[in-house]
């Protein structure tokens, strides 16, 4: 085969220097979970019941001792004590939950067997129900868009569509911007062309056995096409840069892996040719069939913000909302007055966009990956006659290793602690649905469906956007129609954790936004089902209430314990023995994925200093659910340079480190001394977290940026853009259609002088219409289909 060339040899940019105490390059774990021993599982159950013996000691000796005792005889000590009781159980319950779901998580690695790959292929002989794989993108760079849906790509699946949902604004300006946005709708045909050529070849190879099914020759087929595919592999991932670790792992696992994993085969058939062994027919077909798989793609973009008639809600649940609204029809454009509108086509009428149905859809973050069977796993568990309850199943996503920088490095261990979790409780059936990746039954979204009219225009709402946790929302939904989640128990796919002190703060804060408004769903569910004599087990009903309200009440108690010096009788030896099984079980766990076991002091001063971020979270959605108005949705940024942290969150960690050492003080004072104990850890591990973490030089950077920001104002010329750019809105057209403005809007003296600041605008600021014409455009540009729109450059659809 001759090589492409859509993928250009390219100068390496040089790596990012790597941090003092970051994790040195090494490979991610096996796919498959090591077994746990016999004596890790009694271990675990014994942490179960140490902890809950050591809190029930621990409150009767408080109960007993201090209160029917009489050493608190004043209101105020009863309501401290009171007070540090309840703390310590909500923060005791936390640490039951983690020991309950990774004791679920090991007894489900203990017996899960793999399907092995010949009844892979046997059931995908038979069984053809195609898959869309839908990747919402949002300011993304092109690079890591372009890994994502490779991976996506080269999944070994029979009927595989790959659709990247661009939700950046489709009239961009800038040229830096302009061209981000015409490389990122180029990737899709780049890699639609760069696949057609292999699919070409092994497609014309498998017809080649077809026409006469010479089991014989047939193994010699296999084997040849086998090292071409392996061959193209391997000079593909030599062009591809090798910028980060995150590189490293789509070069050496997606691709390479990949590779390794037909060259495999076609050493095995080899052996079999020169043993003088063959195989049945089916068995040649079916490995043939499988190289026109994996290099067989539909590959499109679409971007829903060039409909009017579409959401154009800023956040990710939307914008897969409205795509799979559209799966299954057929529909032209209409050009109006506002822009561009979706009708359904009639029937037998050409259609401007045809979107074939799809019986399962796969959501995929941008920044996420996957290894090359996941599709074919995922799909094959669904098709099992005992999942046909199972609306969703994913594998939790994992973290890449090799990270440059400490804290991303930390970042990565608590994912992977976190997969562990997330296997735990789908044992207790108490599985949410994470939203890196997910493979889900059409079916079952359309039993959550919910369709809304918003002027004029019908909206589906398959997932809910009432939260920025939208996952977690859709799995209660899903749960209250009767369906199940599921965690496959294996490691197939992977994301990037954030990179710095900023990224992590917008990351976090989402992450602990929305989860109490999602309770009373719950509760309703959990009495529903109460009454209908099939009451919820209680591992379930315990493990979804702290997954959902542990964030709250975590950084509640923690604050209290911080800031208020109790009365050191309130301290008891039990408090550290209830906690020690949670935290040697921690440690035990990082050791388990690849980490230090003294990981875990430094997990417990990360969370120290992510506290106020957490809290700001909590009150967050304490304040949409006081006034009813949604909370933006926050994207986690992926950029290479430092993301800068607001102002808050440097100065709250700091405080917490001096007011620790002020309680700390206090308490030496008052000879308090198991309260000088935790202030001092405390402390220390808060400072040791921000300096490690943080950073004094890039705190400093913060801190100035955070005081000074009120100095700088909006450029005058940019305000003027940003006026003329919103001038459209009433043009003649608009007028004409709607009439004078109300009382009080926007006039039209407004309007004629954003239009005469528009007519001196700079070129580089002059509105494009490459995609859809605004309206206000000049006559002639409205009239005239723009070659964008001619081409149906947004929904690029090649079939390698």
């Amino acid at each position: 085969m001759s090589e492409t060339t859509s993928v250009p040899d390219t100068t390496p940019a040089p790596r990012r220097r790597r941090q003092w105490g970051a994790e040195r390059p090494k490979p991610p774990l096996p796919a498959v979970h090591e077994r746990p021993s016999t004596t890790k599982l009694i271990l675990g159950r014994v942490a179960i019941w140490v902890t809950v013996a050591m809190w029930m000691l621990y409150v009767l000796t408080v109960v007993v001792t201090l209160f029917f005792a009489g050493e608190f005889d004043t209101p105020w000590r009863v309501i401290e004590g009171a007070s540090y009781v309840i703390v310590v159980t909500f923060l005791t319950f936390s640490a039951l939950m983690y020991l309950v779901a990774r004791q679920g998580a090991f007894e489900r690695f203990r017996t899960h067997q793999r399907t092995p790959r010949a009844e892979l292929d046997r059931h995908f002989a038979h069984a053809h129900r195609p898959l869309t794989v839908l990747v919402p993108s949002y300011a993304e760079e092109p690079a890591v868009i372009r890994k994502t849906l490779w991976s996506a790509a080269l999944q070994e699946y029979p009927s595989l569509r790959v659709v990247l949902l661009i939700d950046d604004n489709p009239n961009p300006q800038g040229e830096s911007a302009i061209a981000r946005m015409t490389e990122t709708r180029g990737i899709a045909q780049e890699i639609a062309l760069e696949m057609a050529e292999p699919a070409a070849l092994f497609q014309t190879t498998l017809e080649e056995f077809e026409e006469d099914w010479d089991a014989a020759n047939g193994l010699l087929l296999v084997e040849g096409a086998y090292h071409d595919a392996v061959d193209w592999l391997h000079r593909f991932a030599a062009r591809v840069p090798r910028e980060d670790h995150v590189d490293d792992f789509f070069i050496d696992e997606v691709l390479l892996g990949l590779a390794d994993d037909l060259e495999s085969s076609a050493i095995a058939v080899g052996t079999a040719i020169a043993e003088g062994s063959t195989l049945p027919a089916e068995r040649v077909h079916e490995l043939l069939r499988r190289l026109v798989w994996i290099f067989t793609a539909e590959l499109a973009s679409f971007e829903r913000k060039k409909y009017i008639s579409l959401s154009h809600e800023a956040n990710k649940a939307m914008n897969l909302n409205s795509y799979i609204g559209l799966l299954g029809g057929r529909f032209v454009e209409e050009h109006t007055e506002k822009g561009i509108m979706l009708r359904p086509a009639p029937g037998g009428a050409r259609a401007d966009l045809d979107i074939p149905y799809s019986d399962f859809v796969l959501t995929l973050d941008a920044d996420s990956l996957l290894l090359r069977d996941y599709c074919l796993r995922l799909v094959h568990f669904l098709e099992q006659p005992e999942n046909a309850t199972v609306a969703v199943t994913q594998t939790p996503y994992s973290s890449f290793r090799g990270a440059p920088t400490r804290l991303e490095r930390l970042a990565g261990a608590t994912t992977d602690v976190q997969h562990i979790l997330h296997q735990g409780m789908t044992y207790h059936n108490a599985t949410f649905w994470v939203g890196a990746n997910a493979v889900i039954r059409m079916e079952a979204l359309d039993d959550i469906l919910e369709i809304e009219n918003d002027n004029g225009f019908e909206i589906r709402r398959y997932v809910q956007d009432r939260t920025v946790i939208e996952d977690t929302e859709s799995s209660i939904d899903l749960a209250v129609h009767g369906w199940k989640l599921v965690n496959y128990p294996e490691r197939l796919s992977y994301s990037a954790t954030p990179p710095d002190f900023g990224s992590l703060i917008v990351q976090r804060r989402r992450w602990a936004n929305g989860g109490l408004l999602i309770m009373p769903k719950m509760w309703r569910r959990v009495r529903e089902q109460r009454r209908a004599y099939t009451p919820l087990s209680l591992g379930e009903v315990t493990l979804r209430l702290n997954y959902m309200a542990s964030i709250a009440w975590a950084s509640v108690g923690l604050i209290f314990l911080l800031v208020y010096p109790y009365d050191n009788r309130l301290v008891s030896p039990f408090i550290l023995l209830g906690a020690l099984p949670y935290f040697l079980a921690m440690a035990s766990d990082l050791k388990y994925c690849g980490y230090k076991r003294t990981d875990v002091l430094r997990i417990y001063g990360f969370n120290l200093i992510l506290l106020p971020v957490n809290m700001a979270g909590v009150l967050k959605s304490i304040q949409q659910g006081l006034t009813g108005m949604k909370i933006p949705f926050a994207r986690t940024p992926k950029v290479k340079d430092r993301t800068s942290a607001p102002l808050l969150y440097i100065v709250a960690p700091i405080v917490i480190i001096v007011y620790s050492g002020f309680i700390a003080w206090i308490s030496f004072q008052q000879g308090s001394w198991g309260t000088l104990a935790f202030s001092l850890v405390n402390a220390t591990l808060a400072t040791w977290s921000f300096l490690a973490n943080v950073g004094i030089r890039a705190a400093l950077v913060d801190t100035w940026y955070g005081l000074t920001d009120w100095m700088w104002v909006e450029d005058a010329d940019a305000a003027a853009a940003g006026e003329a750019d919103a001038a459209p809105a009433r043009d003649w057209r608009t007028v004409l259609h709607e009439g004078h403005p109300a009382p009080g809007a926007r006039g039209v003296d407004e309007i004629r002088r954003a239009a005469e600041t528009r007519s001196v605008l700079p070129a580089s600021a002059t509105p494009r219409y490459d995609t859809v014409p605004a309206v206000g455009a000049d006559d002639a540009d409205f009239r005239r289909p723009s070659p964008v729109t001619e081409t149906r450059d947004e929904n690029v659809s090649v079939s390698a």
